[in-house]
């Protein structure tokens, strides 16, 4: 059985795999003022919910975007899963992967995971959309090697943004308004946001196209890919768990199995 993790800026996501499946998978807060003990509490009662042991999880991989929590989170897992071996995502590993890593040193590991798991699925030629704190896409070209990747605010950064430099503009929930004319304040937000956003997806997958010449698959993920993802032209795949699917394939590729 694989514990998987994804420590990002927002959220960390991680799963339990086993038999050519996630059993069970969580998404909780990012919080680099909680303590190991914080964490190992939080991570033993959302197993024990979903009714998993932690003495069955043989393996961990861990990737993380967030240095200042790698090392309290392996403090914690030596702790709740004692006898379990880690794999951390590193340039160190990036040699054995299927793709080739371009600037090793300064790609997050999420973009690694995603980029394997697109890779398995989809070959050669495909774009990584991932909506999370930043906005980021990863190109694999046609020589199995991510050429390049660019990177746009997130959704909630842009709002976050918005609302903390202006005082009469409140928070709010995205999700495509009935019209780009708001009629209200939230609606305006929404409006900028999505159909904004929207346009600089396809923007930046036409520009990308034009410049390989070359058509890309192109897949999609991240918590707000499901709300702009269906207003684009050429997002044609989504894929909430491309992540923890990646870890999945990169801790087969280390451990050979």
């Amino acid at each position: 059985m694989l514990l998987a993790i994804d420590i990002g800026n927002t959220n960390i996501v991680f799963g339990v795999y086993k038999n050519n499946d996630w059993l069970n998978h969580w998404r909780i807060q990012t919080d680099q003022l909680k303590t190991t003990d914080e964490y190992e509490v939080i991570f033993r009662s959302l197993l024990l919910a979903g009714k998993i042991s932690s003495n069955e999880i043989n393996d961990v991989i861990l990737s993380s975007v967030v240095p200042s929590l790698v090392h309290p989170f392996t403090e914690m897992l030596s702790g709740l899963i004692p006898n379990s071996k880690i794999v951390t995502v590193n340039p160190e590993i990036y040699k054995i992967l299927p793709i080739k890593i371009m600037n090793p040193y300064e790609i997050g590991s999420d973009l690694v995971a995603n980029a394997v798991a697109a890779y398995q699925k989809f070959g050669n030629l495909t774009m990584i959309i991932d909506f999370g704190t930043a906005l980021t896409f990863t190109t694999i070209g046609k020589n199995s090697q991510i050429i390049g990747v660019a990177i746009a605010p997130g959704l909630q950064t842009a709002v976050g943004a918005l609302a903390g430099k202006t005082a009469q503009l409140p928070q709010i929930h995205l999700t495509p308004p009935p019209s780009v004319l708001g009629e209200n304040t939230i609606q305006a937000i929404q409006a900028g946001v999505v159909f904004g956003f929207t346009g600089l997806v396809d923007s930046i997958i036409e520009q990308t196209q034009n410049e390989l010449n070359e058509k890309l698959n192109v897949v999609a993920t991240g918590g707000l890919s499901s709300v702009i993802a269906p207003l684009t032209k050429h997002i044609k795949n989504t894929d909430q768990m491309l992540t923890l699917d990646g870890l999945f394939h990169i801790h087969s590729f280390v451990s050979g199995t």
